[in-house]
């Protein structure tokens, strides 16, 4: 019996020791709607679309390293985003503008659903491809996901830096 009681202490010391650890909280944020649609100064492109003028902004994590993250997704009027797909999977909430949001390995103005501010949608991960557009008004999107993130375009040419002279 003694045996026993060695094997389950010894058991549960290395359960305990190998157990990951426990990841850090997040940091306390309050943002009223102005202070979420009001464009920053300076934003990033990770997890975008890399086209001119579409930007992120981080809310929680990091969208380049394995974890949790939160990113406002700024896109102005008049945007076409081709057909592409990001490696984690994600889920976004519009919060300004109408959003036209589709999917599928090609840009189809027909297979675009119009989503007013508070809609929701997904990005399904690798393999699967999405494309948007805005029209008269900018567009801001919260989107969350488990990082890293990055984005794929279906076709190589699409890829913002591919039409750089």
């Amino acid at each position: 019996m003694f045996k026993q009681l060695n094997l389950v202490c010894f058991l549960f010391v290395t359960a305990c020791a190998s157990a990951p650890p426990k990841p850090a909280s997040l940091a306390e944020k309050r943002l009223t709607p102005p202070e979420l649609t009001t464009t920053p100064e300076q934003g990033s492109q990770i997890g975008s679309s890399g086209l001119p003028g579409v930007h992120t902004r981080v809310l929680f994590g990091d969208p380049a390293k394995s974890g949790f993250y939160s990113v406002l997704l700024y896109v102005p009027a008049g945007t076409t985003i081709q057909a592409h797909s990001h490696r984690d999977d994600r889920v976004a909430t519009v919060l300004s503008g109408t959003w036209h949001f589709g999917y599928g390995d090609h840009f189809d103005a027909a297979a675009l659903k119009e989503l007013p501010p508070g809609s929701i949608y997904s990005e399904p991960g690798l393999p699967h491809n999405h494309f948007a557009r805005t029209e008269a008004e900018p567009v801001v999107v919260h989107i969350t996901g488990y990082g890293p993130t990055d984005t794929h375009y279906f076709n190589p040419v699409d890829q913002p830096e591919a039409r750089e002279p």
